[in-house]
């Protein structure tokens, strides 16, 4: 039988703050504490895998047997953003911080993105996306300016409504940035966010959002697996966060539900390599808008996907359950925080209770996971394939 990887990132899913938190912003984040007391948060299934058992994790009951290797890991890559998270899940670790811009762009990026679309620009501020639509989208509506905005994370986004700009010729416009912001400028995604409605007080943005992500700096480990004939299976946001490199088959999603439900049906699919999920919703729809219920909700509900996933496994499957970077909602930030992160191990070819305590890079899931399924890769980090099978 064909060994399987179902890697599954719970974006922003932090469990306390780094070392060098302070540097960030950060001190005193922990994204599962402030959830924990929520009467939202229920996940019997991560605790009987132990999640709660990993060193540094002050809440929750921990479990006398764990049914899965545990840990947590330590990002060696300056930043904490969703792009960096993932370059160094997958074996690339960064040593400079992607470039935000707390004060928007400079005017000489702005004045050549304009010379070069024919358009004028609004806003040109760090905004979250609801209220940028309530504050620029009735002038965006008059004059047909763009609205370009940016957040705390190393994006460049352009928001435009539907009716004024086809979404294709925003697809252009987005396609124009990601070409313009190389170099010093170069952020991590351009972010195209269409949207609807008459007024301020029914803009909503559309699911015709399309990001146009930076590539890796140096081959991950979805290059190495690709390149060695596996199947590589990106699920939600791989395949923006990769700009596709390295995959061999795309799966959108429209959040987390559907997210774990294409999991499921892969793992009663024949394949043979990676699939590698990305589950979006803590991060966008509750970390970064500062929900602890809606945060901890998504919690429970993943928690009793994770159930059924774990039911269904084939005996040669090797399941791993991560994070990228923290989005602690119970801070006054909006903003990623700098976190460890949980790392999971389960499957029928693993060991139980095993636990792996500090790793010092995310890196070690890709190497781990070419070590399992058999490929030669020049990655970062150090495997902890010989700790956990047995």
């Amino acid at each position: 039988m064909a060994k399987r990887v179902f890697l599954i990132v719970l974006d922003s899913f932090g469990i306390g703050e780094m070392p060098d938190a302070a540097e960030f912003g950060d001190e005193g984040s922990n994204t599962l504490a402030a959830i924990f007391n929520s009467p939202k948060f229920h996940t019997p299934t991560l605790q009987k895998m132990g999640l709660f058992n990993i060193d540094g994790v002050e809440c929750g009951t921990k479990a006398a047997h764990p049914l899965a290797c545990y840990g947590r890991l330590e990002e060696a890559s300056k930043g904490k953003d969703t792009t960096i998270g993932h370059w160094e899940i997958a074996g690339v670790e960064s040593a400079r911080a992607l470039p935000t811009y707390p004060n928007g762009f400079p005017a000489d990026v702005i004045a050549e993105f304009e010379r070069r679309t024919g358009r004028a620009t609004l806003c040109n501020l760090p905004y979250s996306g609801t209220e940028v639509l309530k504050d620029y989208g009735e002038e965006h509506l008059r004059t047909g300016a763009l609205i370009v905005y940016t957040s705390a994370d190393s994006v460049f986004q352009i928001a435009a409504h539907e009716d004024v700009i086809p979404v294709k010729e925003l697809y252009r416009y987005c396609e124009i940035a990601r070409e313009l912001l190389a170099g010093e400028h170069a952020v991590g995604r351009v972010i195209a966010r269409p949207f609807v409605g008459t007024c301020r007080d029914d803009f909503k943005r559309t699911t015709n959002r399309h990001d146009y992500s930076l590539k890796p700096p140096a081959p991950t480990m979805l290059d190495a697996l690709r390149d060695a004939g596996k199947d590589v299976i990106g699920v939600g946001k791989i395949f923006d966060i990769f700009a596709g490199q390295g995959l061999t088959e795309k799966i959108r999603t429209s959040g987390n539900a559907n997210g774990m439900d294409v999991t499921l049906a892969l793992v009663k699919r024949d394949f043979a390599g990676l699939a590698f999920v990305n589950l979006v919703d803590f991060d966008m729809l509750y970390g970064h808008r500062n929900d602890v219920d809606g945060y901890a909700a998504a919690a429970t509900e993943f928690d009793e996907k994770l159930k059924w996933l774990l039911k269904i496994l084939r005996p040669e499957d090797l399941l791993i359950i991560t994070a990228d970077h923290g989005c602690d909602p119970a801070t006054p930030s909006t903003d990623h925080s700098r976190e460890y992160v949980p790392l999971l191990i389960s499957g029928g070819p693993v060991l139980s209770g095993v636990n792996l305590g500090t790793r010092k890079s995310f890196s070690c899931i890709a190497r781990t996971v070419c070590d399992y399924l058999g490929v030669e890769a020049d990655l970062c980090g150090k495997s902890f394939y010989p700790e956990i099978f047995r």
